[in-house]
């Protein structure tokens, strides 16, 4: 099996080491194994994992969203709940996306009329 040092694995998927603590603080990842001397060590499952927290906190999803999404994949609950759970934040940030949009809008607006 393929390990991943905590820089490595960062560095893979573009976080810092500390961002990797937090979510294993934050129950998001894990447990990472350790080697005999306490060293963390990261597996390709591991970096799956973080990968799509990472992705999900770059689309705006909260860690409160987070856990209850890794509690849903962890507990086996059925394919309805986990995408009962993406339909909804993915219509969260349909609305925020929207409200994104309007606010370009009036920028584009204002730089028209000082332009």
């Amino acid at each position: 099996m393929t390990t991943h040092t905590p820089a490595a694995a960062a560095e893979r998927i573009g976080v810092s080491i500390d961002t990797l603590r937090y979510y294993e603080r934050e129950g998001l990842i894990g447990p990472i194994r350790r080697t005999a001397g306490g060293r963390r060590e990261y597996t390709e499952d591991d970096l799956f994992w973080i990968g799509l927290v990472t992705c999900f906190r770059e689309a705006g999803l909260g860690i409160a969203d987070l856990r209850g999404f890794v509690a849903i994949l962890r507990a086996e609950h059925s394919p309805q709940d986990r995408v009962a759970f993406l339909r909804e934040r993915r219509r969260d940030l349909e609305q925020q996306a929207a409200a994104l949009r309007r606010a370009i809008d009036v920028l584009d607006d204002k730089i028209d009329y000082y332009s």
